[in-house]
């Protein structure tokens, strides 16, 4: 079953004197609920990864195409609580998703109030089972301004309203870019788990093929606002058919220090390569 149908999207900013650039082009993609699938978009940075994510939260209309959400155009839903309950973001930055003027526990109450209806009652101690799931002590970080706590702290608290909110579906963008490798591999452990425990599929955006490797089930491989490559993660790395996915691959680093790497810059890339 589609969970998620994006067909044929495009997505241009007009510049002024200098006209329009396009930053997606004519993209589509499925992601399934059953079983439930991580769909990883991948590609360098201005490839249109992230324009990508915020039209599929419906923050950002295509020029053209469409965006199905359980068969429905999102941006014609009346219903817009039920898709926000379902459909939630993760960002990248840390600093910039909380509002500075509230403490963290607002940010944590809200969709317990708003999207879930949870009695007041309860939502602390919703709130602290959520937060100790992720490696953090609720007596901590409850009480504290954004400023107060790390960029890790601040990530995994997101990770912690996930748990919360249970979305049907999950929009990672770049999440674990600014955190360190542990708690990458906490973050994305929690994701994987909330994978298997509630069903939940998420679309999975990151510069990192290895990254995707490891989480996704799926990977689009994205160059200039294009799909240059996408099928089953294994079949992707294993037997890339673009020239743009071989340099990617080629981009992740050995384990092994004492292995030479070498990679082509991205500026000599000769004219004739996808």
């Amino acid at each position: 079953m589609e969970l998620l149908d994006v067909v044929d999207v495009s997505k241009s900013y007009s510049t002024g004197f200098f006209g329009k650039i396009e930053a997606v082009k004519n993209v589509s993609f499925s992601v399934l609920s059953e079983p439930p699938t991580f769909l990883g978009i991948v590609g360098e940075s201005g490839s249109g990864k992230s324009t990508i994510a915020k039209m599929i939260l419906g923050l950002t209309k295509p020029s053209s195409g469409f965006i199905y959400y359980k068969g429905k155009d999102i941006f014609q839903l009346k219903d817009q609580v039920s898709f926000r309950r379902e459909v939630q973001p993760v960002f990248q930055d840390p600093y910039s998703i909380y509002n500075p003027f509230y403490r963290v526990d607002r940010f944590l109450q809200l969709p317990l109030k708003y999207l879930l209806n949870t009695p007041k009652e309860k939502q602390l101690e919703l709130i602290k089972e959520a937060l100790k799931s992720v490696g953090l002590r609720p007596n901590d970080v409850l009480g504290r301004y954004p400023h107060q706590l790390s960029g890790g702290e601040r990530q995994r608290i997101m990770l912690a309203r996930i748990i919360l909110t249970k979305p049907k579906l999950l929009v990672a963008d770049e999440p674990v870019s600014m955190l360190d490798v542990s708690l990458s591999a906490i973050f994305l452990s929690k994701l994987l788990e909330l994978k298997r425990r509630y069903g939940m599929c998420c679309v999975f955006v990151t510069h990192d093929i290895s990254v995707a490797r490891y989480i996704c089930d799926y990977l689009i491989v994205l160059k200039q606002g294009r799909i240059m490559e996408h099928g089953p993660t294994e079949k992707v790395v294993s037997e890339p058919q673009s020239d743009y996915t071989k340099l990617l691959l080629a981009s992740m680093p050995f384990p092994d220090p004492r292995k030479a790497w070498k990679i082509q810059p991205l500026h000599t890339r000769s004219s004739n390569q996808e």
